[in-house]
């Protein structure tokens, strides 16, 4: 049963990626919470079933905003249109990624700059443009999604793991220009997360049963969990965190 956090209702959530795995457990926990939920993908369908989930289960259903977030401008023009309907944004949680595996000699100049644009590049633009409404309210939650697979380190995915480790930077500066505005900016390290995306194209037998080898707990860790510990940091109980990575993993590292 998720926490319900009374600072959240009514509070405005944009969630980047949040279609499906991670993202839509996050999309889903808000709109529980009663939060007025923005969400951007490009996964038009997945977001339909979303909102049909949502809605369904009688709860407001969030707004979806096909945005491809490798492209600037189009995040730009969806937060304005975001502003446009609600007038502010109280949490942002950059959440969107791509784990596609890749080998050191296979990355070209276009794949890193690909990469980077998915990974890394939207965290930071995202951000700026919510920003100035954060400041104006004196308040606001910004929670950037980063990964365990930095820390452990991961092989595989050279370019990945390297925006990855960079969102942790990215986290702390953000919290020092912010904090003097009451904006607080903290970053969510998960682990091996049992999502449908995950299931499909990685998790072999084989390799679940080396991620529960190296976790402390020996059961895998759901997307909703880590929805709940999203939720915490957006939420007034958190008011006095800020600068923070939070690691979700089950004791992997």
């Amino acid at each position: 049963m998720m926490t319900s956090y009374p600072s959240l209702h009514d509070r405005v959530v944009v969630v980047t990626g949040g279609a499906s795995g991670i993202g839509g457990a996050i999309v889903e926990a808000f709109a529980m919470q009663h939060s007025r939920v923005a969400f951007l993908d490009i996964q038009d369908a997945a977001a339909d079933q979303l909102i049909h989930k949502i809605e369904a289960a009688g709860f407001p259903p969030p707004v979806y905003f096909h945005c491809d977030l490798s492209d600037i401008a189009a995040i730009r023009a969806s937060i304005e249109d975001i502003l446009q309907r609600f007038n502010t944004v109280d949490v942002l949680v950059n959440n969107a990624g791509n784990d596609s595996r890749h080998s050191i000699e296979e990355v070209t100049p276009e794949y890193w700059d690909q990469a980077m644009a998915v990974n890394l590049k939207h965290q930071f633009f995202a951000a700026q443009a919510v920003v100035p409404s954060m400041r104006q309210a004196a308040r606001g939650s910004i929670i950037n999604m980063s990964s365990i697979s930095w820390a452990i380190p991961s092989i595989g995915l050279p370019v990945y793991v390297t925006a990855k480790a960079a969102i942790v930077g990215l986290t702390r500066t953000l919290a020092h220009e912010l904090g003097v505005h009451n904006i607080r900016v903290n970053c969510v390290m998960p682990g091996a997360i049992q999502t449908e995306r995950q299931e499909r194209l990685w998790f072999t037998e084989t390799y679940k049963a080396e991620i529960l080898a190296s976790q402390a707990l020996k059961r895998m860790i759901r997307p909703n969990e880590v929805a709940g510990l999203v939720l915490f940091l957006a939420a007034e109980d958190s008011a006095g965190i800020t600068n923070q990575s939070f690691v979700i993993d089950g004791g992997w590292i």
